[in-house]
């Protein structure tokens, strides 16, 4: 069994719809350009990307946010009984360091070469080394990116990924369209 397969906002029918229902996930409006990327399977938006950087030129380091309310709230439950630290002890640090240029050089290559002005900077949400934020690990790891840490989470939030219809009761699948570890 398969989500729907991750779709732009803009030219694959996600359009308003997607900016009306990111708005009221982040309970606000966007800061700048999006694409839904991750959906559970009735369509409902769990990741979004980013674009480089915001409607006023400010640089965009998270590439990937996770917008999705229960996951959102597991993944806060998870740094809030120590998850970062446990994250950061338990993941492989050259695995994690390899992470963050990858997800880094992947951003990069989504700015033309004659952006002037400054660039965002840093790997998974913005960081350089570490651990800083289980939200953006997740998300990166949601729609395929290899990412140690976000494959540290997802068996940690099992339940809820399940809830949301992205994991199977076994934590050794996750379901839909994702690219990376654990995609079906």
């Amino acid at each position: 069994m398969s989500g729907p397969p991750a779709t732009e906002s803009g030219n694959r029918g996600g359009g308003v719809r997607d900016e009306e229902a990111v708005a009221a996930l982040l309970r606000r409006e966007p800061l700048g350009p999006f694409l839904v990327v991750r959906r559970r399977p009735d369509g409902a938006p769990v990741v979004i990307e980013n674009a480089p950087f915001l409607f006023d030129g400010t640089p965009m380091p998270t590439r990937y946010w996770l917008v999705d309310p229960l996951l959102r709230d597991a993944v806060s439950r998870l740094e809030a009984a120590g998850g970062v630290r446990k994250a950061e002890a338990e993941v492989d640090p050259v695995a994690l360091a390899d992470a963050h240029r990858r997800y880094a050089a992947e951003r990069e290559a989504a700015i033309e070469p004659d952006q002037p002005g400054p660039r965002p900077s840093g790997g998974v949400g913005g960081t350089r080394t570490g651990v800083k934020c289980l939200h953006a690990h997740l998300a990166w790891w949601l729609v395929g990116g290899d990412d140690p840490v976000g494959e540290w989470v997802a068996p940690q939030i099992a339940p809820a990924l399940a809830e949301v219809g992205l994991m199977p009761q076994n934590p050794g699948q996750v379901l839909g369209e994702g690219r990376g570890p654990g995609a079906a």
